[in-house]
């Protein structure tokens, strides 16, 4: 079983060298966060998954992280607590932001941030109906699983899925969470920006 403290994993985001993306002035992006959030349940450290309700407007039923857009005045750590707050009902203080991974662009119009943060204690989650159909709890060693790569005919990058929860988690989300297991749990400095979306995720 992977456990991790804290301090070990404020060590290994402070020596990755994030990469920000640099904003293409023809392609116009807005930004956004999510929060990496490990937990602790049943004595196994791990982080929350929700499964967006069919009803959205946007991405319905994907898979995401607690997340969303900034609001004016904002950057990536507070929104992507007041989002975790407002979807899940955890409440996690500045104090326990670990670190930022890499910006990833997606396909449809936004430049997410993942913060990692930690959040104390046996919080118990209240997710937010509107925004969350089902919340998964997935272990360290769940996420130590390999990702599976498709090829598909619109667009060179490989599409990396992450068969988790029992179900294929797609890009942007299984991206980012594969970037986390390979910084913090595995300690190795690797890239996800080459990682493409399913065609599904592009709008």
């Amino acid at each position: 079983m992977i456990t991790l403290e804290r301090s070990q994993i404020r060590h290994r985001l402070d020596g990755f060298e994030r990469r920000v993306a640099t904003p293409d002035a023809d392609v116009p992006t807005r930004p956004a966060a999510v929060a990496i959030t490990i937990a602790q349940r049943d004595g196994q450290q791990g982080i929350w998954l929700c499964k967006r309700p069919a009803t959205m407007r946007r991405h319905a039923a994907q898979y995401a992280l607690p997340g969303g857009r900034l609001d004016p005045g904002e950057d990536e750590p507070t929104a992507a607590l007041r989002e975790l707050h407002e979807e899940i009902g955890v409440q996690v203080p500045a104090d326990d932001v670990l670190g930022i991974l890499d910006d990833y662009p997606t396909r449809s119009g936004f430049v997410m941030t993942p913060v990692v943060c930690w959040a104390d204690g046996d919080q118990v989650p209240t997710p937010n109906p509107d925004e969350v159909a089902q919340l998964f709890f997935v272990t360290f060693d769940e996420l130590m699983v390999e990702p599976r790569f498709l090829t598909i005919p619109q667009s060179p990058r490989p599409v990396i899925q992450l068969p988790i929860v029992g179900a294929l988690v797609h890009a942007p989300t299984a991206a980012v969470i594969y970037q986390f297991a390979e910084v913090v749990l595995r300690g190795r400095d690797t890239r996800v920006d080459g990682f493409e979306q399913p065609v599904f995720a592009w709008s």
